[in-house]
C-alpha cells in the first residue's frame, strides 16, 4: 500500500435532523430527539411504533418525476446527499470523470420490495413492476450516482449490516492509497421504515418500545435503555488524496489517519459482550494512524441504545485506551437521530467532523442515569465545547462485522 494521504474535500447530509449539513448539525445542537410516531405507515398494532423519520424531503428536487417512479426512497435520499457533497467538494467533470463511487446501504430498497410483494400477492405476478430489481438491489446508489456525474472509476456497494458505510469508506480510502483512483464518492444511505423492517426487528426486541415517549426512546449509555430507534437517511462524503485535492486547491475538512475492521466471531444478532472485536478494530485504526492514544480525545460511539451493545463497546473502548481513558470523551449521535443502519457510519462520521471543525460535541441526549457499568466519561445534557485533534467513529453491525475510522484535523 502506497503512503498517500487521503483526506476529506464534501459532504452531504440527509437525516431526521436536517436536511443538508447545516440543518443536520443545527438540529444535532438543537439538543432534541427527531424521534417520533411513524407517519409512513399506521404502526399502531407494532410492537414498536415509533421511528427517526426524515420530514419534509421532496425527492423531485433532485430527479425527475419518472426518475422518482423508478427509484426507491433510499437512493433518493442518497442521490440528494451525493449533490451536496459534489458540489460541497467544488468537482468538475474533469476530476469526476474518473472519481470512484463505493457506497453503501445495510438493506437495500426494502420499501419497493415490500410494496411489490403485496402487488404480486393482491394483483398477481403481472403486475410487479419491472423496475423492481434495480429499485430494490443495495448497489443501486452507486450505479445511479455514476451515471449522473459520469464517474468512471471503482464502482460499487459494500453490505455488512449497520457496518455497511463504514467499510465502504474504509474501500474508499483503500482505493485511494493503493493509487486506483484520487476521488471517490463514498458513504451510504437507508430506508428501512417499512413496516416488515419495524415487524421483524420489533419482534426479536432489538428496537425501544417506549411509544408514549419517542423523543425519550433512544438513550444510549443510560440504564433504562430498552433497544434502538430506527433511523433513515444518507451520508456521502468526497474522499480525496492529498496531492490531488492541494492540486485543486479544495478545502480540506480533516485527515482519515487509520481504520481497522474485524469480526466478533461470537453471535449473528449480539455482540461479544466483553467487546473484544469492538477492541480489535479500533486498536488496528489506531496502529495504523501511529497515533499515541492521548492524541485521541473523542470517540463518536456505535452506542445504539441496547442493554448488551453499549456496554461492550465501552469495555473495549476501557481496553483500548487504558489510562487514557481518562481523558475520552464519547457521545452517540444515535440518541436523537435514531439508528440509520448501513447509513449510520457515514452520517455519525460526517457529524464528527463538524464537532472538530466547530470544536462542540453534541450531547447524547436522554441519558439521564448513566448504567453504573459504563465506567468512560459521556457527554450528556449539553454540548461540549473541546478542541477535537483526532477521533475514532465505531460502527458494528449483524453478523459480528466491526470497523473504526480515525479521522483528525489535516496538518501540512
Amino acid at each position: 500500500m502506497k503512503n498517500t494521504r487521503v483526506v476529506i474535500t464534501g459532504m452531504g447530509v440527509v437525516a431526521p435532523s436536517g436536511i443538508g449539513k447545516d440543518d443536520f448539525w443545527n438540529g444535532l445542537l438543537s439538543l432534541k430527539s427527531f424521534v417520533s410516531k411513524i407517519s409512513a405507515f399506521d404502526a399502531s398494532d407494532f410492537r414498536t411504533q415509533i421511528a427517526a423519520e426524515v420530514k419534509n424531503f421532496d425527492p423531485k428536487k433532485y430527479m425527475n418525476p419518472k426518475e422518482v417512479r423508478r427509484y426507491d426512497r433510499y437512493t433518493q435520499l442518497g442521490v440528494a446527499a451525493a449533490k451536496e457533497a459534489i458540489e460541497d467538494a467544488n468537482l468538475t467533470n474533469e476530476y469526476l470523470e474518473k472519481a470512484g463511487v463505493i457506497v453503501a446501504s445495510g438493506v437495500g430498497g426494502i420499501i419497493s420490495l415490500e410494496k411489490e410483494i403485496k402487488n404480486m400477492l393482491e394483483k398477481g405476478p403481472s403486475r410487479v413492476s419491472p423496475f423492481l430489481v434495480p429499485m430494490m438491489i443495495a448497489d443501486t446508489l452507486a450505479g445511479t450516482i455514476a451515471n449522473i456525474y459520469g464517474a468512471k472509476g471503482p464502482n460499487f456497494a459494500t453490505v455488512s449490516a449497520c457496518a455497511s458505510s463504514a467499510h465502504a469508506m474504509i474501500t474508499a480510502a483503500s482505493i485511494i492509497k493503493n493509487g486506483e483512483a484520487d476521488i471517490v464518492i463514498t458513504g451510504g444511505a437507508e430506508a428501512p421504515i417499512s413496516s416488515v423492517s419495524v415487524a421483524a426487528f420489533g419482534n426479536m426486541k432489538a428496537l425501544s418500545a417506549r411509544n408514549d415517549e419517542p423523543e425519550r426512546a433512544s438513550r444510549p449509555f443510560d440504564k433504562d435503555r430498552d433497544g434502538f430507534v430506527m433511523g433513515e437517511g444518507a451520508g456521502i462524503l468526497v474522499f480525496e488524496s492529498l496531492e490531488s485535492a492541494l492540486k485543486r486547491g479544495a478545502k480540506i475538512y480533516g485527515e482519515i489517519k487509520g481504520y481497522g475492521m474485524s469480526a466478533d466471531a461470537y453471535h449473528m444478532v449480539q455482540p461479544d459482550p466483553e467487546g473484544r472485536g469492538a477492541a480489535s478494530s479500533m486498536k488496528k485504526a489506531v496502529e495504523m494512524s501511529s497515533l499515541n492514544l492521548n492524541e485521541i480525545n473523542y470517540v463518536n460511539a456505535h452506542g445504539t441504545s441496547t442493554p448488551v451493545g453499549d456496554v461492550a463497546e465501552m469495555k473495549a473502548v476501557e481496553k483500548v485506551f487504558g489510562e487514557n481513558v481518562k481523558t475520552l470523551v464519547v457521545s452517540s449521535t444515535k440518541s436523537q437521530i435514531g439508528h440509520l443502519l448501513g447509513a449510520a457510519g457515514a452520517v455519525e462520521f460526517i457529524a464528527s467532523l463538524l464537532s472538530m471543525k466547530n470544536s462542540v460535541i453534541p450531547p447524547t441526549v436522554n441519558l439521564e442515569n448513566k448504567d453504573p457499568e459504563i465506567n468512560v466519561n459521556c457527554v450528556a445534557e449539553e454540548p461540549l465545547e473541546t478542541e477535537i485533534k483526532n477521533f475514532i467513529s465505531n460502527s458494528f453491525g449483524f453478523g459480528g462485522h466491526n470497523a473504526s475510522i480515525i479521522g483528525g484535523r489535516y496538518e501540512d
